[in-house]
């Protein structure tokens, strides 16, 4: 019998100063069984820095979501998606080949990778030349401190506080706070 994931019920109050938006967030992450908590807190950050594009891109008529992530190579893990059906925004987390990325530029109008983990730079050196092609796509890496950091705010049931400002994302919860500041490299 498969393992099931593990559901998380997140309300997440964003406030980005950056873009002039704020907005209350009730959120449903399922973590996959082979997802730790460091890539399931990685989707959710993704998310948050993002979260903008719903009035920015799609004047508030769209749908900022998870998307099926592990259990459907095909799907991203965090995607907006206009009143039309049209994905404006693909969201990948963690290490990709590039053929996925470059399949996935082809199904959105922009692609947004965050890499994390202490072997994203090793990762990066040896892909950076084949994604250079794709002009859809855009690249940041989230330090490994911090990613690492996120796994202290993992709950089943969270309660947490996103501060964008400057570029720097604050995340703040009873159970400590973690600031990321993203590093664009492509």
């Amino acid at each position: 019998m498969a393992i099931k994931s593990t559901i998380f019920k997140v309300n997440l109050q964003i406030a980005d100063v950056d873009h002039g938006y704020y907005a209350d967030h009730a959120l449903t992450l399922a973590r996959h069984p082979s997802e730790n908590d460091e890539r399931m807190m990685v989707r959710l950050v993704a998310l948050a820095l993002n979260a903008h594009q719903l009035n920015d891109t799609c004047n508030g008529d769209g749908t900022l979501s998870f998307g099926a992530g592990l259990s459907d190579p095909d799907e991203p893990d965090v995607q907006l998606v206009d009143f039309t059906g049209r994905k404006r925004l693909w969201m990948e987390v963690g290490q990709p080949e590039d053929k996925p990325l470059s399949k996935a530029c082809s199904k959105a109008d922009a692609v947004l990778l965050y890499a994390f983990s202490h072997s994203a730079d090793i990762w990066w050196d040896g892909i950076r030349n084949k994604l250079s092609r794709l002009a859809k796509l855009k690249v940041w890496r989230l330090p490994t401190e911090s990613s690492q950091a996120l796994v202290s705010l993992a709950q089943r049931s969270m309660q947490l506080q996103a501060t964008i400002q400057e570029g720097a994302l604050t995340l703040s919860s009873e159970q400590g706070v973690v600031t990321i500041e993203p590093i664009l490299w492509k």
